[in-house]
């Protein structure tokens, strides 16, 4: 029952790459924001085939996927708003909740615009429902998912162009086999961020008291 269930979602998702195909980029656009919305595309090996077909165009291409991944993204974003603090309260504590609020707070464009640009099979519905529950304004979040997806698609490209579509497999084939170091370097990379912008923000509190202090003896 379960085959042949997976086989008929299969056949309509083959289904409707065939029906978007001919729309060329504006179908990219269309894909990437059912991806994003809804439906599991494998929207790399899309992309990688709309490139090498047009290897002229590969940034049309890669910025039209990451439009249509960021007006898509919208819906898991207004399923968290509308919903998603409840879901969350029902799991953890409040404290808790406020705890992860604040954090996202201090780091929301990087905690949405990073793992936009992570390749598949990283689960970034979750953080789109994330910003949603905390209530990351609208226009901030579109530009995070744009940035991140815009840059993820179009490094995508440039690979494609430069070694041909086989790329993308074996890119996927090695971010399934060392997803864990892959995590690692990212949360370094998350932490690195975070001791940047506490020290940014305490280097302005200094200068601002150094400032005050000049003001007051003059």
């Amino acid at each position: 029952m379960i085959h042949k269930l997976a086989l008929q979602f299969l056949h309509w998702k083959l289904v409707l790459l065939l029906m978007l195909k001919p729309l060329g980029i504006w179908g990219i656009g269309i894909l990437a924001a059912i991806d994003a919305a809804i439906l599991a595309i494998p929207m790399d090996l899309i992309v990688a085939g709309y490139v090498w077909s047009d290897r002229k165009h590969f940034w049309a291409y890669a910025l039209m996927a990451a439009l249509g991944s960021a007006v898509g993204s919208l819906v898991p974003f207004y399923v968290g708003r509308a919903g998603g603090e409840w879901v969350l309260l029902k799991r953890v504590d409040r404290s808790k909740y406020e705890e992860m609020q604040a954090r996202f707070e201090r780091h929301r464009w990087f905690a949405v615009m990073v793992p936009a640009a992570m390749p598949p099979p990283f689960p970034f519905k979750l953080f789109a429902f994330g910003a949603g529950v905390f209530h990351m304004r609208v226009l901030p979040y579109l530009a995070a998912v744009f940035v991140g997806r815009a840059l993820h698609y179009l490094i995508l490209a440039v690979l494609v162009v430069r070694f041909g579509p086989e790329i993308v497999v074996l890119a996927l084939y090695a971010v399934q086999r060392h997803a864990l170091a892959i995590l690692l370097c990212l949360a370094a990379l998350g932490i690195g961020f975070a001791v940047y912008a506490i020290y940014k923000r305490k280097l302005k509190r200094v200068r601002a008291s150094v400032t005050e202090c000049e003001k007051e003896s003059f």
